[in-house]
């Protein structure tokens, strides 16, 4: 086989190759934002009224009451990242925790340079998500397989 019919073969077969990578590069990415957004959460919980504290003094989260912005932001980070690594109701999750990122860091004043950085990063994933869905290793595909039947 020459180089040129080589090379010809190996760039037809690439996007084969790529798109059977999308369902578990999309669970792994699930999972690690999932993990990131539901262990503040947990740490939330851990320390209650330091939570509350700082949704009084430090965080500035509009139009809310600071302990409402509480229980929200605390039920936001345990609840949506479950369904999310579940691949239940992805894309809107994952909406619900881009638009809870967005709010995080508009809300947080004193946030530094890296941590802005590091919520682009998430918010960019979230985006990914939402723009190509949770992938065949999901509970959506699965519920769409069975609804479609």
């Amino acid at each position: 086989m020459s180089q040129s019919t080589l090379l010809h073969t190996s760039l037809l077969t690439l996007p084969r190759y790529l798109n059977e990578l999308q369902s578990p590069l999309a669970l792994g990415l699930r999972l690690y934002i999932a993990n990131i957004f539901f262990q503040s959460g947990l740490v939330k919980l851990q320390s209650w009224d330091s939570t509350v504290a700082l949704f009084a003094g430090e965080f500035q989260v509009p139009l809310l009451n600071p302990t409402v912005a509480a229980y929200l932001g605390t039920a936001v980070e345990l609840l949506f990242p479950v369904l999310l690594a579940l691949g239940l109701g992805t894309r809107f999750s994952a909406l619900v925790l881009f638009v809870f990122n967005v709010v995080a860091v508009l809300s947080y004043p004193d946030i530094s340079e890296a941590g802005v950085l590091q919520h682009q990063y998430w918010g960019v994933w979230l985006l990914v998500l939402i723009a190509y869905g949770p992938g065949r290793w999901s509970l959506d595909c699965l519920t769409h397989r069975r609804l479609t039947r």
